[in-house]
């Protein structure tokens, strides 16, 4: 769609089994609230290998380098507010409890932070009417709300800045297990109180040693844990009721 137009018209659909991502700051926050925080986990080779070229730069921006086996990967990790049902701060009237502090995903649906994936409004929960008023977002292929283009770049931001704290509270968990980009997620839903104290450590010694423990992939194609093994990566399956792996493609 070239020309988009969008007005929320308050059906809370989007507030409901949704993982939402969240910045570090939000989720200390969520967690704080006694709210339930998943982590999900992909990565993808130093060489490129498991993103698409024209991909690479913002992927490799909102990653961090780890080890693994005898090479590199780059490493991407999203704290998401786990929303199974609804969330937890939707009232009966499908109301936002907390709308003046709630996250800055949730102020920038139904738009898109990846700039490589277009807005779609078919694949969103929003119905037909949403679309049909309101303040244009998108003109001639270009997003034109300078508000919500600056909440995405700031979304974009706290990725980069973000990331290094996010690995190094993971692997403060023992969650050193990831997914190749595109090839699934490895996902985990940490003990709350755990999570925390992570959080803590970490984001109270901002100026801690770069973290190198090594990590190791979990994939759902054999043939592609050929060509990892071959590029030097090391391959990875915790036994761990914390965890599940979701993949994206269907095994061989």
């Amino acid at each position: 769609m070239i020309n988009t137009r969008f007005s929320c018209v308050g059906c809370g659909k989007c507030c409901n089994d949704h993982h939402v991502p969240l910045t570090l700051a939000e989720s200390r926050q969520w967690a704080a609230d006694g709210g339930t925080v998943i982590i999900l986990v992909e990565a993808f080779l130093e060489n490129g290998h498991g993103v698409p070229a024209l991909q690479f730069e913002h992927a490799r921006r909102r990653s961090t380098k780890v080890p693994s086996g005898t090479t590199h990967a780059w490493l991407a990790v999203t704290f998401a507010a786990y929303n199974k049902g609804p969330c937890r701060n939707l009232d009966a009237d499908n109301r936002c409890a907390i709308y003046e502090r709630r996250p800055l995903v949730c102020r920038i649906y139904p738009a898109e932070i990846n700039p490589h994936i277009p807005l779609r409004p078919g694949m969103k929960d929003c119905p037909p009417e949403s679309w049909e008023q309101g303040t244009p977002l998108i003109v001639g292929g270009q997003l034109v709300d300078s508000e919500l283009a600056t909440l995405i770049e700031r979304s974009r931001q706290a990725d980069r800045d973000d990331i290094q704290q996010k690995a190094a509270i993971c692997t403060r968990l023992g969650i050193r297990t990831t997914a190749l980009k595109g090839d699934g997620f490895a996902t985990y839903l940490p003990d709350m109180q755990g999570f925390i104290a992570a959080a803590n450590e970490v984001c109270d010694s901002p100026q801690a040693a770069p973290d190198n423990t090594p990590w190791g992939f979990q994939l759902a194609n054999p043939s592609t844990a050929r060509i990892l093994l071959e590029h030097g990566a090391a391959l990875s399956q915790p036994d761990d009721e914390r965890y599940a792996f979701i993949p994206l493609q269907i095994q061989d």
